[in-house]
């Protein structure tokens, strides 16, 4: 099975992916939520965000479980693996379709969630105060700073920022060609909302 990066280094992967592969952000959205639901005490809120994550998937044709038999792994693979919830091995051709994201890291989990909610709540702030477009840009990065670097938004260094913008940004954000003309100005809304300096101004 793939790993969390289940991207290939060709510019054109997101236009030549089938229509049940899982966008990156699709992916990074699972992992979320399946971070809450660990780390609730509230069996309801728990059962919340394992729901919401069930409906991302699935309407990608995906089904997503939390294996945890030695450290907890996301997995999600298509839902035609599928009969009464138990995969069959024959049905499985190319297991490069299915997505594993390991949970165990990074940071401490009361950290991350912590750094989670501190960026949404700059997301939120920049949707409110700038727009919906800006705002979605600012959630991909709130994706990125998060999920693979356990960082408020306004701690990354130059070099993850150009990480960002160079390479997680174009292969798995799938921004609309409003947002990628302003993807540089959101950023430095974000900083900006975060009463920080962009890195390397």
């Amino acid at each position: 099975m793939s790993g969390k990066y289940n991207t290939s280094n060709d510019d054109t992967a997101a236009d030549e992916q089938g229509e049940n592969e899982l966008p990156q952000s699709v992916v990074d959205e699972a992992e979320r939520l399946s971070r809450l639901a660990r780390e609730t005490v509230d069996d309801a809120e728990g059962e919340a965000y394992r729901e919401r994550r069930a409906d991302l998937v699935g309407e990608h044709g995906y089904a997503a479980r939390v294996r945890s038999e030695d450290e907890a792994t996301l997995v999600c693979y298509p839902q035609e693996w599928l009969e009464d919830g138990v995969v069959q091995m024959d049905r499985i051709e190319d297991t490069s379709r299915a997505v594993e994201v390991p949970l165990s890291g990074p940071g401490d989990p009361d950290e991350w969630r912590a750094v989670d909610e501190h960026n949404r709540e700059l997301v939120e702030q920049v949707r409110e105060e700038h727009g919906e477009v800006h705002a979605r840009n600012a959630t991909a990065f709130a994706d990125f700073a998060g999920n693979h670097y356990a960082k408020p938004v306004e701690s990354l260094t130059a070099g993850e920022m150009e990480e960002f913008i160079e390479e997680y940004y174009p292969r798995n954000a799938w921004p609309s060609d409003e947002q990628t003309a302003v993807v540089e100005q959101s950023l430095e809304l974000v900083y900006e909302t975060a009463g920080e300096r962009v890195p390397g101004s």
